[in-house]
């Protein structure tokens, strides 16, 4: 669990799960980032990790077996909507969420802690209105949830 406290938020926040979209996220043209590997490995300690995806690329087997974690896919049609009802089997208040697509809007929007990766596939204008907070790379975004004071400095009230 990270449990995060911010200065003017009335409720600390106790996050127990981690939902990370693939596609432009942890991938860029279906390859995982150099690094990822080794962050969510650290996080496995503290965080329930899900992958959700479309699998766009159609490695998400693969890339799951990889990184040795369990994977939810979502319609092509559907997504925004089958990622939400994933997050909401689980406890949204405990979740946080990174995404970089519009279908990962609705996640980021309703997630405890949510945070948008711009990338070099871009970023959805929708998914960056609904982050807490916006990064370039799911580098930053792992590092920040690894020391979460970062996170307390940004999003103080």
């Amino acid at each position: 669990m990270i449990k995060l406290s911010i200065p003017g938020q009335e409720t600390a926040l106790n996050l127990t799960t981690l939902l990370l979209d693939v596609n432009g996220t942890i991938t860029v043209d279906g390859e995982l980032i150099e690094g990822t590997t080794e962050l969510i490995d650290l996080l496995k300690k503290d965080l329930q990790i899900y992958l959700l995806t479309a699998d766009t690329h159609g490695r998400i087997e693969k890339l799951a077996e990889w990184l040795d974690l369990p994977f939810f896919k979502v319609s092509g049609d559907h997504g925004n909507e089958d990622k939400l009802d994933f997050m909401n089997t689980i406890d949204p208040k405990k979740t946080v969420a990174i995404g970089n697509g519009y279908n990962d809007s609705l996640m980021l929007e309703h997630a405890a802690l949510s945070i948008a990766i711009i990338g070099k596939e871009g970023a959805s204008s929708r998914a960056l209105q609904r982050a807490d907070v916006v990064v370039l790379n799911i580098i930053d975004a792992l590092e920040l949830l690894l020391h979460p004071l970062r996170l307390v400095a940004t999003l103080r009230r």
